[in-house]
């Protein structure tokens, strides 16, 4: 199974703002920005060649991410793997001893599903899966 890396995750306290660093002074393009009603975030992609910067923004004030917001201000997120099936690389990860914090995908930008490492399992590193980018379509 082939995977890439996808995206580098940042989590933002609010997307608006950071995006006048991201886009307007580095100069990164906008690909993607949904909202999430089932995960209540907002999701922003932005162009780095190869990869993608996303700005995950927090929706509510009691979502558990403002907690680390509050703890530890904005930074790096996590990591995500990019790969051609979803189910067959998570089954892969199990039968080298590697859980999901959950069982069942949650959605991501442009239709597509993810699927989050236990960092117990992965030396503290959040790691997120998920199926083919569909920015070339």
């Amino acid at each position: 199974m082939s995977i890439v890396l996808d995206h580098i995750a940042l989590l933002v306290s609010d997307t608006e703002e950071a995006l006048t660093f991201y886009r307007d002074q580095l100069g990164l393009k906008v690909t993607a920005s949904e909202s999430f009603e089932q995960t209540k975030v907002r999701l922003t992609h932005l162009d780095l060649g190869n990869v993608d910067l996303q700005l995950v923004e927090p929706l509510t004030a009691e979502h558990p991410l403002r907690a680390i917001l509050d703890e530890r201000g904005e930074g790096l997120h996590h990591l995500c793997l990019r790969t051609p099936d979803l189910e067959v690389a998570a089954a892969g990860f199990a039968a080298k001893g590697i859980g999901l914090r959950a069982p069942n995908p949650h959605p991501a930008v442009n239709g597509k599903k993810a699927l989050f490492l236990n960092p117990a399992d992965t030396r503290g590193v959040l790691w997120e899966m998920t199926n083919l980018q569909q920015k070339d379509t």
